[in-house]
């Protein structure tokens, strides 16, 4: 393929996302009864032919936004309002198509109708709605695994469910459009709050937004698929943003919020009071208590507040380890303890869970290990290379949850979005943020249109990943000074000439920004 101007990748992706959502009207996940007859079952053949235009759709998207990237990076994207132009190109086509790659929503729906109903969500699933309550529908075309499972999600979502059910009596297209409302307006926060962070960090902001909006990851699993971390997400970066403005209280209020729609948003608190210790003054130890007490007092205070408000009950304490018994085969911890278990069940005849369960534990234990390393790091030198400077805490805090999803007991493809925003207004075209480029680039393929995750979706997740590997490796080369340029570089200035300041150490590799940001004392 050549190479084409921003506005003609933003054409090219335009034409792979209509592709994805004309070929989910069939291969998407359909709901199990639709008394509209708008998301109805097609035949075996019509439904295999949307299911590849919607594969060729995605893989356009895919190529659009890598090529539009490698733009952003030269400075030849435009700036941010070509950049948000090319994000609504992208996003439009999704908007009215049934849901994509997941299921998920379903069981949203259902979730809220069974508050609006009675029912516990905390100690019941879906199954418990009966044929005339509201959500039926919606609870007949839940994934079998959340079929019978409580909820494992805050009050704060649980009550806008509620009220997307009671605004369209729970029909079931309605009720999925309104889901998809929330996540639209989701991504609509995740825009601003991204761009604020990478102003305040000095990140180029085309970037942040190439990374961490229209990333095609975000695109199909949030306003395709609607999962509601889209809306922790939001929440989260709209903390932080508060507590980059000095409104600690505030911050941690809003991220307390997050906590109440998933709870691994309760990682940006500890960042959050690394920055209180960064920007107050004062003896240490004051500053330390007062950065830690503040922000779980007030999370606490408002967790409480929402619970007690919403009516749902404390239910939500106790089912957040529910999603663990739900074995994926993207998280590692689960795959080491699974092959653990059957080897011992083997050779001694143990029952292989527990030894799963066992190594799923360490995981966790190592992700807190990881969480607690990368606060240290915002606070003092303490990794094993010199001249390394502290770790910015909105940095630390995409690094934590990154170490979080990746030695988590259950991973989806989407979590992965998780860090990937707080990265992306930090340190976009880094180290890191070109991993989770090519993994952006990969993990979109490990689901069906229709949410399933088939066997040969690792097998081209695994492709792209070597394939993006190789080409970010040759731009890279093709990028890097010549050696004749690096021995000028490196014979100094000319005679007579000034020599220009260098960047401060340790800031990220962004490049010079394209939209006029300037880079702050708040990013050293």
């Amino acid at each position: 393929m050549g190479t084409l101007s921003a506005v003609g990748y933003r054409r090219l992706g335009a034409v792979g996302s209509v592709a994805v959502a004309v070929g989910g009207i069939a291969a998407g996940r359909l709901p199990a009864r639709d008394p509209w007859g708008i998301w109805v079952p097609h035949g075996s053949a019509t439904t295999a032919a949307a299911a590849v235009l919607a594969y060729l759709g995605l893989t356009l998207l895919v190529v659009s936004w890598w090529r539009y990237g490698r733009l952003v990076a030269r400075g030849a994207a435009g700036g941010v309002r070509e950049t948000l132009v090319t994000l609504v190109w992208w996003a439009a086509p999704l908007v009215l198509a049934p849901p994509l790659h997941s299921a998920d929503v379903y069981s949203y729906i259902a979730q809220g109708a069974m508050v609006v109903e009675g029912h516990d969500v905390y100690t019941s699933g879906p199954s418990v709605l009966g044929p005339d309550e509201l959500g039926a529908d919606a609870a007949a075309s839940s994934g079998s695994h959340w079929t019978d499972t409580p909820a494992p999600y805050g009050p704060v979502f649980l009550v806008l469910a509620k009220g997307v059910v009671l605004a369209t009596g729970g029909q079931i297209v309605p009720a999925v459009l309104g889901m998809r409302l929330i996540a639209l307006a989701a991504l609509a926060l995740t825009v601003w709050a991204t761009l604020r962070i990478a102003r305040a960090h000095g990140a180029r902001e085309t970037g942040a937004l190439w990374l961490g909006a229209l990333n095609p990851l975000l695109l199909i699993h949030v306003v395709g698929g609607m999962h509601n971390d889209g809306l922790m997400i939001a929440l989260m970066l709209t903390g932080v943003v508060c507590a980059l403005g000095g409104r600690w209280v505030l911050g941690s209020a809003v991220v307390a919020l997050a906590m109440m729609v998933k709870s691994p948003a309760a990682v940006a608190l500890l960042f959050i009071g690394a920055l209180v210790v960064r920007r107050t003054s004062g003896p240490l130890p004051w500053r330390v208590v007062k950065a830690f007490a503040v922000p779980v007092l007030v999370a606490g205070a408002v967790a409480v507040a929402t619970t007690l408000l919403s009516g749902t009950g404390f239910g939500w304490l106790r089912t957040q380890s529910v999603a663990g018994t739900i074995h994926t085969a993207l998280s590692a911890s689960s795959d080491i303890g699974l092959g653990a278990g059957e080897l011992t069940h083997l050779l001694f005849g143990w029952d292989p869970q527990p030894v799963k369960r066992a190594f799923q534990t360490l995981g966790l234990a190592l992700a807190l290990a990881a969480i607690g390393y990368a606060a240290l790091a915002t606070f003092r030198r303490v990794r094993p290379w010199r001249g390394v400077p502290p770790l910015h805490p909105v940095h630390a805090l995409g690094v934590a949850l990154l170490a979080l999803v990746a030695l988590s007991p259950m991973v989806q493809p989407w979590y992965f979005l998780w860090g990937m925003a707080a990265i992306s207004a930090t340190a976009w075209n880094g180290r890191i943020g070109r991993v989770l480029t090519v993994l952006s680039a990969a993990l979109v393929y490990e689901t069906h249109p229709s949410g399933s995750t088939p066997w040969y979706g690792f097998y081209i997740a695994g492709g792209v990943c070597v394939l993006g590997a190789v080409l970010l490796w040759r731009e890279r080369r093709a990028d890097s000074p010549s050696p004749a340029a690096r021995l000028r570089r490196t014979a100094g200035p000319a005679s007579g000439s000034v020599r220009q300041p260098s960047a401060p150490v340790g800031l990220p590799s962004t490049g010079a920004s394209a939209d006029g940001a300037k880079r702050t004392t708040s990013a050293r």
